[in-house]
């Protein structure tokens, strides 16, 4: 199965949206997806695909209370299926994650009992048979460095990136290495990072010499996406992919559109082809 989280930790560079098109492209090409929505902002995954729900049911059951060990039915039930794709929507619950986890592994601290926090989302998967249920799994875990990235890193061991070419942007790839060598040594585990995806690119001579020195420094760089406003914000309006919203809500064919989508197509397609690739 190929795993990957899109990760990022600067907010507002197109993180949820090239989850949801990147899972779409995987669709499209004849795989069985499973997308986890971790992050409990508005803006999520969740609401974009119409698959949110009452995220303030306390009552009801969630990815974490299965995480915890106290789940209200089965795994299957969590799933919820938009465009072609099962999603795990997130629950606002999740907020209180790190609190809860650590709880539990204090618990079983104290019957001499093992319980690792940053490994549950992956045990309950192995439980849950979706290594063989999956051809996909892609996990949009919050920006911020919490312990629900760390179940996401855990549980798929790679990542794809996008940022925003900007001077902070430029500041947050710079770092890749420190970032990689974090979640490296807090977790004890080898993280490979699959893709680095420009968004919002314009062209710029300084933007061209930044790619080139990712380039040459062996980061991976297979596309780029241009401004794309009017299609993104309609897909967050109409609740759906780009490949949805074009097909469904223009009444004409862009150009520069379908180049997108054929962008997604071929990033999707790249990262198909490292799925050997050791982390």
């Amino acid at each position: 199965m190929l795993a990957y989280t899109v990760y990022s930790e600067a907010g507002g560079v197109g993180k949820t949206t090239l989850a949801a098109n990147l899972a779409k492209a995987e669709e499209r090409a004849g795989n069985d997806v499973l997308l986890i929505d971790l992050d409990t902002q508005e803006a999520s995954l969740s609401h974009l695909l119409d698959v949110a729900g009452d995220r303030n049911d306390k009552e009801a059951d969630s990815l974490l209370r299965h995480m915890i060990d106290r789940p209200r039915g089965p795994f299957e039930d969590l799933v919820k299926t938009s465009e072609g794709m099962d999603i795990i929507p997130a629950h606002n619950i999740l907020e209180y994650a790190s609190k809860h986890l650590q709880r539990r592994a204090e618990e079983a601290s104290d019957f001499g009992e093992s319980f690792n926090p940053n490994k549950q989302l992956l045990r309950v998967l192995r439980g849950a048979g979706v290594n063989e249920a999956y051809d996909t799994l892609i996990i949009d875990p919050p920006a911020s460095p919490d312990i629900k990235l760390h179940n996401a890193i855990h549980a798929t061991r790679h990542l794809v990136i996008p940022f925003e070419p900007s001077g902070k942007g430029y500041e947050s790839v710079q770092g890749l290495d420190d970032i990689v060598g974090g979640l490296e040594e807090n977790l004890d585990i080898e993280v490979g990072v699959l893709a680095i995806v420009p968004n919002r690119y314009e062209g710029l001579n300084t933007q061209e010499q930044f790619l080139g020195e990712l380039r040459d420094e062996g980061w991976a760089v297979p596309v780029t996406f241009r401004k794309r406003s009017s299609l993104l914000e309609g897909c967050w309006h109409q609740q759906c992919t780009a490949f949805r919203y074009i097909d469904e809500h223009r009444d004409r064919d862009r150009d520069h559109e379908l180049d997108t989508l054929e962008k997604f197509d071929e990033l999707a397609e790249y990262i198909r082809r490292q799925k050997e690739v050791p982390a």
